[in-house]
């Protein structure tokens, strides 16, 4: 049912709520009009017949007043009318012409109380009457002096009068009063209906087509318009809203084509209502603004690893991933970041960046032979980030429930590493720069600078973490007869040699630095004295085997190495690694070709005071 229909039906039952009360007001009010009228007609015919009686009395013409009595009762709407005598006076003067005792015990009752009784009598379909027992008091006051003539006391009823009167004049002059007034209330009901309707009928349609069209928009219909009436008003409320909708409408579809530019999935995503769409989009915008932002603040590579993995795991709910590096250059891959635990080689070789296509295990088990651990499913999704690099994101899966979920969200999270891309090609670059600035040109290994730079750092890991640095110091014996005999090239093969041996021989958590010229410094990582001649000899023996190329001929060289241990040695960092000089001063001077670990014994003054002069 439309509001117009709902109002005039409102209307309507207004309307004939008050013609109800109004009817039922003007037939209460007639109807007691009407009893009052009656009733002051049968006061006025009482008095007179008093009046009448004691006239008659005075006179000594009692016996002619039934001529009298016969008289009144031919009044109109008067059916009966009889007159009674009150004990006092039936004893006074007997019963009367015609019995004059009481008819019944209304007149009984008035003869004892005094007091009037009046009893009407209705039906709607037959007769209608009023009866009034009225009595006759004794009384002195006025001209007339009732104890004159009756043995009677004043206040003691004489008699009393009753009179019967027909109310059907009363009852068709209000049946006739109520049929007028339901036909005025009829035409003035049916007058106001059509003027409303007429007045806000344009009103109330535009209101419905508003609220229909509105309803459409809630569910995210735009394209609904409202009906234009002809009314001025509101045609032009019509013209107004539907333009605003038409402009809605094709913002929306602007915004949702600009939006779809910046993001993986904006076509994919799209909710039944275009404008919470358009919301969701531009939150998720915001989100990777604000992502970006924050990464361009980030000092280094690795801190935008770590808000990428915060992103990972806050936003995606993801708990176990890695970060795999391919450098498609040098052809190598490695591990840039791990959260919570590695379940595969990707250094031996990635599939996902081998063959540039996501990777899956809910699919095809056992995909991947790097992969570790069966038991867990996972998801290798590559990226492109620059020509010379991907990235490679492992996302480790606890079981196969959460595949479909994981996969939903790969479009999002595609959106944050497309963000993150120009920040990681940056800081990549600044830490190639920062590498070549810390690393030896002709052997790729850390130079002195990077020695100098890490010192407080690896100084302050070892008091935290309660761990010992080996040091070796070592130096390739009789080196300048290498550059004097075959010259600098040959000098420059064999450094690359010993550079090579080194890390050979040590682990990815030691330090291999070129400390100058021919000389290198090794940092071993958590050992012991038992560990340092190992690894020493263990180098010290590999050069020895080494062939240097010079030409069209071979020849070996040995190293002497000197050793200390951070911080059993000496409390100071620096201290120890002139001591590791010292002992290979000694080595030297004992031999070569040999390792020596640094003892008290080694501490000349000579030596204390000066660097070894080899």
């Amino acid at each position: 049912m439309n509001s117009q229909n709902k109002i005039s039906l409102i209307l309507l039952g207004i309307m004939f709520g008050l013609f109800i009360i109004l009817t039922a007001n003007i037939l209460f009010n007639f109807r007691d009009y009407g009893l009052k009228s009656i009733e002051q007609k049968a006061e006025t015919v009482a008095e007179t017949v008093k009046h009448s009686l004691t006239s008659h009395m005075i006179n000594g013409v009692m016996e002619n007043r039934m001529l009298f009595l016969d008289q009144i009762k031919d009044l109109e709407n008067i059916d009966k009318l009889w007159i009674v005598r009150g004990d006092s006076v039936v004893k006074q003067y007997g019963k009367g012409l015609i019995d004059e005792s009481p008819r019944d015990d209304i007149d009984r009752s008035v003869l004892n109380s005094g007091i009037s009784v009046k009893k009407i009598k209705e039906d709607i379909f037959g007769e209608s009457s009023f009866r009034i027992t009225i009595p006759y008091v004794a009384t002195t006051i006025g001209s007339i002096d009732c104890t004159s003539c009756h043995e009677a006391k004043v206040g003691d009823t004489l008699g009393a009068i009753t009179m019967v009167m027909n109310m059907n004049d009363l009852k068709s002059a209000g049946s006739s009063t109520i049929i007028n007034t339901m036909i005025i209330a009829f035409v003035l009901i049916t007058f106001i209906l059509l003027f409303v309707n007429k007045l806000i009928g344009p009103y109330i349609r535009v209101f419905d087509s508003i609220k229909y069209v509105m309803g459409k928009a809630q569910e995210g219909k735009y394209s609904y318009r409202i009906e234009e009436e002809s009314n001025p008003q509101s045609k032009a409320v019509a013209v107004s809203i539907n333009g605003f909708l038409t402009k809605l409408e094709s913002t929306l579809e602007n915004i949702e084509e600009k939006i779809e530019e910046f993001l993986t999935i904006a076509k994919k995503e799209k909710v039944q209502d275009p404008l919470v769409d358009v919301e969701n989009t531009v939150t998720r915008l915001a989100d990777i603004y604000r992502f970006r932002k924050t990464i361009e603040h980030d000092e280094n590579l690795e801190d935008v690893y770590g808000r990428i993995s915060d992103v990972l795991k806050d936003k995606f709910k993801l708990t176990d991933f890695n970060f795999v590096e391919a450098d498609t250059t040098k052809k190598v891959v490695k591990v840039a970041y791990i959260e919570k635990e590695l379940h595969c080689d990707a250094e031996k070789g990635c599939r996902a960046d081998r063959t540039n296509t996501l990777v899956d295990s809910c699919q095809f088990k056992n995909l991947c032979d790097k992969v570790t651990d069966d038991e867990h499913q996972y998801i290798c999704i590559p990226y492109s980030i620059s020509n010379d690099l991907d990235f490679v994101l492992n996302i480790n899966l606890g079981n196969k429930s959460s595949c479909e979920h994981t996969k939903d969200i790969l479009p999002h999270i595609q959106d944050y590493i497309d963000a993150a891309k120009p920040e990681i090609v940056s800081k990549k670059l600044m830490e190639i720069l920062e590498r070549s600035a810390r690393t030896d040109g002709l052997t790729g290994l850390y130079n002195r600078k990077f020695l100098e730079e890490s010192v407080e750092k690896i100084v302050n890991q070892a008091k935290r973490a309660n761990i010992s640095y080996g040091i070796l110091m070592v130096d390739i014996d009789y080196f300048k007869m290498i550059n004097d005999t075959y010259g600098h090239d040959v000098g420059d093969e064999a450094i690359k040699v010993i550079a090579s041996t080194l890390s050979e021989n040590t682990r990815s958590s030691d330090f291999v630095i070129r400390y100058g010229g021919e000389e290198f410094l090794v940092l071993l990582y958590n050992c012991d004295t038992d560990y340092i001649k190992e690894i020493a000899e263990k180098i010290r023996i590999a050069f020895a085997s080494r062939k240097i190329s010079a030409g069209s001929t071979h020849f070996s060289k040995t190293i002497s190495i000197g050793s200390s241990i951070y911080p059993d040695t000496a409390d100071s960092f620096w201290k120890c690694i002139k001591y590791a000089d010292i002992a290979l001063y000694h080595a030297k001077e004992s031999g070569r070709n040999q390792v020596v670990l640094f003892d008290d014994s080694l501490l000349t003054d000579e030596l204390a005071g000066e660097g070894a002069p080899y």
